[in-house]
């Protein structure tokens, strides 16, 4: 981004058009929707893999954690392509306009395309020249086929012949064979052969699809290799014994080819009569839709790359020749094979919550906080578990976006309504790359007799939020449970995550009309503590920072600090820039993909942005308002995208516990402030800088320093 002085020059002014009629002027502009004040949301997320690569790339992170790394780069670049870049070229062939950065989407495309480029080259340099050799020298070998012995071969060979072989079904090309449908993200071999087979038909091209019932990483037996840990890939064994698929004819070339596709389901929700048939159909051609990139062998000749380009119906640019296995990703494998300890994070052990073999006691003495993975997930689970029990407990309301396969939480509620409790689970079919998990579980609930809804046609139920009505006496009282991450079991080891419960009456009263108003018919609502988009999250925000702005513009402090996972909505960022003019300090962490562009003159300077990037994905979304000394603290389901704010179910709940504020605001905000470690600073540029101490100051993690706080 160049040329930022000129971006201030002309706030406000009016101007008269060229060879007008007198009187007549063109509208005032908004200066502050100038497009290079607004950085490209896909570059911007390819930066974030960037990051993680580099986590990969560094030597102080222990090998398999680095392995694990490269792993989360390339499968991040999956899904990148799977909904991001599909959405780009969608728009290239659609003609639709530029977005808040003025490239126009083939633009974009082209740089996507690039940049993306740099980081594939960057990903498959770590693996060659770094981590294979290291994970060599530390006994871990992936033996590639210029390294096998006679022994290794003939070891394969009998593998080939009993393991794969039985399940392959190779596709000659000729005119009764086309080619074939390519599953996304399937490990493929192209074959270019010579001479004729059988029936006289003559050898040009096969496809051998990778079994998908076949690990990708094949583990050598000690007494084959010599080594407890050798691997070998799937891949050099196709294209190793290829040619035995092909008997009478000569293999001249095997190159390994992936191709990926758009992944984003297009069904019609409005158009649908059953959300949930018309998903199972959808599911059912997810696997073939529009090839957005291929990836195949580095020494492929040209002319079977084209031919595969006009077979997907692909431009040059979309091609990624690669130096190593396509599927790198699967490595991943190796991470989970091998258990040594030394080589990864030291284990530790979540804090558990005294007091929490009985929640509801607890929780009526007081809100109580989890931090996770430092706070174990654990009493969120005893909490449903005992209201299943609790005889007093009438109803159980949930929502549900993750939940991970066999989750206890699950088995609860379908223990909670065999017991007689009023179950209710908005079960949000649409959660991306989970639809099909949530599809089983929806059946699994409803048979267990559990009131399922899918919430709200064409606004996803992102928010986290769980409802308990108990009586009491002669009252009936509400427990609730809010959070900023999903009700996953797994990823509250892995996620940072803010979890509170509470028996507060308003916050209950709020939660239950928004319950009410996903499983009914209901207006729009008024609530008193809970902010909600698609209705109030997005004002509400909006008028938190001009009301900072106000306070700044008065001579009164003015703070705004504010953790998300990704920032793109423009009249957000239009009204942090209008902050920052007032004079107000603005520090966000924002973990991937950020369009607002930090520490311009004249517009943001009193911005900086940081994204955090260690052992654990940051995830945890908190909004902190000083508002002159009488400070607003939320911690929310929502990031400050579009999408968060004005296109799905999110809740915003706020931290009225004056305790649990403190802790919030050290843990969270002051914490992270001082991370000199696993910190990145955005430029103006879009471009990143690693965060080290400065002269004379400690080193400090956050996540680190959590860890030793909580789980020492």
């Amino acid at each position: 981004m160049s040329g930022p002085a000129h971006r201030a020059s002309a706030r406000g002014s009016r101007r008269v058009r060229a060879g007008s009629e007198p009187g007549t002027e063109e509208q005032p502009r908004d200066p502050l929707a100038d497009p290079s004040l607004y950085l490209n949301r896909e570059l911007s997320q390819l930066e974030f893999n960037f990051r993680v690569l580099a986590q990969a790339q560094d030597p102080s992170v222990p090998l398999l954690e680095r392995l694990r790394f490269l792993c989360i780069s390339c499968t991040n670049l999956d899904e990148f392509f799977e909904i991001r870049v599909a959405a780009v070229r969608h728009a290239v062939e659609y003609g639709l306009p530029a977005a808040a950065d003025g490239r126009a989407p083939a633009t974009a495309l082209r740089e996507i395309h690039k940049r993306a480029s740099d980081l594939v080259a960057g990903q498959y340099e770590c693996w060659n020249r770094d981590l294979r050799p290291a994970l060599a020298e530390a006994g871990i070998r992936i033996i590639g086929r210029a390294d096998w012995t006679a022994r290794h071969k003939r070891w394969l060979r009998a593998y080939f012949h009993n393991e794969v072989m039985p399940v392959l079904s190779p596709v000659g090309l000729d005119p009764a064979h086309p080619f074939p449908r390519i599953l996304n993200k399937s490990l493929n071999v192209v074959v270019v052969l010579s001479g004729r087979d059988a029936f006289g038909r003559v050898g040009n091209l096969a496809i051998v699809r990778a079994p998908r019932s076949l690990p990708r990483i094949i583990q050598l037996p000690p007494h084959v290799s010599g080594g407890e840990h050798d691997f070998v890939f799937l891949s050099a064994v196709l294209s190793e014994f290829v040619h035995e698929l092909f008997p009478g004819m000569t293999v001249k070339g095997a190159y390994q080819f992936r191709v990926t596709r758009n992944s984003e389901l297009v069904m019609d929700e409005e158009e649908v009569e059953n959300l949930a048939m018309a998903l199972r159909d959808e599911l059912a051609g997810r696997g073939y839709q529009r090839p957005i990139r291929l990836e195949i062998a580095a020494d492929c000749p040209r002319p079977i790359v084209r031919t595969l380009l006009q077979n997907f119906d692909l431009p040059d640019n979309a091609v990624y020749r690669i130096d190593g296995p396509v599927n790198l990703s699967r490595v991943i494998q190796v991470y989970d094979l091998v258990q040594e300890p030394d080589l990864k994070y030291p284990a530790f052990q979540p804090r558990q919550l005294p007091g929490s073999d009985a929640m509801f006691e607890l929780i009526s003495h007081g809100d109580v906080l989890l931090h996770h993975p430092f706070d174990a997930f654990t009493p969120v689970l005893e909490l449903v578990r005992q209201a299943a029990e609790d005889p007093n407990v009438l109803a159980i309301k949930q929502t549900l976006y993750r939940t991970g396969k066999d989750s206890p939480l699950v088995e609860h509620l379908v223990q909670a309504a065999r017991n007689g409790k009023d179950v209710t689970v908005v079960v949000e079919l649409l959660a991306r790359f989970d639809e099909e998990a949530n599809l089983g579980l929806a059946g699994r609930l409803q048979e267990a007799g559990v009131q399922v809804v899918y919430g709200v046609v064409g606004f996803k139920t992102h928010a986290k939020m769980m409802l308990i009505v108990r009586r009491e006496g002669r009252r009936l009282r509400r427990y609730v449970h809010i959070g900023t991450g999903n009700y996953h079991p797994g990823n509250a080891r892995a996620y940072t995550d803010l979890g509170l419960m509470t028996a507060h009456p308003g916050i209950g009263s709020d939660m239950h009309q928004i319950f009410m108003q996903l499983s009914g018919l209901a207006p729009a609502i008024e609530l008193n503590h809970l902010l909600q988009s698609p209705f109030s999250l997005h004002p509400g925000v909006l008028a938190r920072i001009e009301r900072e702005a106000a306070h700044a513009l008065a001579g009164r402090p003015a703070r705004i600090v504010a953790k998300m996972n990704a920032l793109n909505e423009p009249q957000v960022i239009r009204a942090l820039y209008a902050a920052s003019q007032a004079g107000v300090r603005i520090d966000l962490f924002v973990r991937g993909a950020c369009t607002l562009c930090p520490q311009v003159p004249g517009v943001s300077e009193n911005i900086r942005v940081f994204s955090i990037v260690g052992r654990f994905l940051e995830h945890h979304r908190v909004y902190w308002f000083g508002n002159d000394g009488r400070p607003e603290l939320f911690g929310a389901s929502a990031d400050w995208l579009e999408r968060n704010l004005l296109r799905r179910v999110e809740t915003a709940f706020p931290i009225l516990d004056p305790a649990v504020g403190r802790r919030v605001h050290a843990e969270v905000l002051d914490n992270y402030l001082a991370d000199n470690v696993d910190a990145w600073e955005l430029q103006p540029d879009g471009s990143y800088e690693r965060r080290t101490p400065g002269d004379g100051e400690e080193p400090h993690s956050a996540q680190m320093w959590l860890l030793a706080r909580l789980c020492g």
